[in-house]
C-alpha cells in the first residue's frame, strides 16, 4: 500500500507540474553561425496575451551562444524583428555576455515586441561577436504570430 500511495503521489505531482507549464511559450532556434570560437543560435517565441478585447502576441527574441574554444570570451549580440510579408527589421535590443571556455549560454532574452494578433508570419534574427572577432552571419528563427 505504501509503494503505491508513492506512485500515486508522484504522478499526481508530475500531473501537477505538466498543468503548471502548459501556458508557456515554447523557445524555438533557428540554425546556427559562428564568430571565432562562439557558435550562436537566435531564438524566438510567441506568448498569446489579450488587451480588453484586442489579443496580442508578446514576440520575444533570444540568443544561444556555446564556446568551443579553450579560454573563456565575452560576446555582443543584437536581434532584430520583422514581419516577414513587407516588414522591415527593427532592432529589439542587444548587451553583451560572458560565455565561459567549453561552455553554452542558455537562451536569454534580448528583447521583446507586443504586437496586435494578425495571420502573419514573424521572424527574428540575432548575430553576434567574440571581443577581437569580426560579427557573425544572421540566425534567423521565425513564427506563426498568432499560433496557439
Amino acid at each position: 500500500m505504501r509503494r503505491i500511495g508513492t506512485i500515486l503521489s508522484a504522478a499526481a505531482l508530475t500531473m501537477l507540474a505538466i498543468a503548471t507549464n502548459a501556458h508557456a511559450a515554447a523557445v524555438a532556434c533557428g540554425g546556427g553561425v559562428s564568430t571565432g570560437r562562439v557558435a550562436v543560435n537566435g531564438c524566438i517565441s510567441a506568448q498569446r496575451g489579450k488587451e480588453g478585447r484586442i489579443y496580442t502576441r508578446e514576440i520575444t527574441a533570444y540568443v544561444k551562444a556555446r564556446n568551443t574554444g579553450p579560454r573563456a570570451v565575452n560576446i555582443s549580440y543584437e536581434a532584430f524583428f520583422r514581419v516577414v510579408d513587407g516588414g522591415y527589421w527593427v532592432k529589439l535590443g542587444s548587451a553583451r555576455t560572458y560565455v565561459p571556455a567549453g561552455g553554452t549560454v542558455e537562451p536569454t532574452e534580448v528583447g521583446s515586441s507586443t504586437r496586435v494578433c494578425g495571420p502573419v508570419k514573424v521572424e527574428i534574427r540575432v548575430h553576434a561577436r567574440a571581443d577581437g572577432a569580426a560579427w557573425s552571419g544572421w540566425s534567423t528563427a521565425g513564427t506563426a504570430q498568432c499560433q496557439t
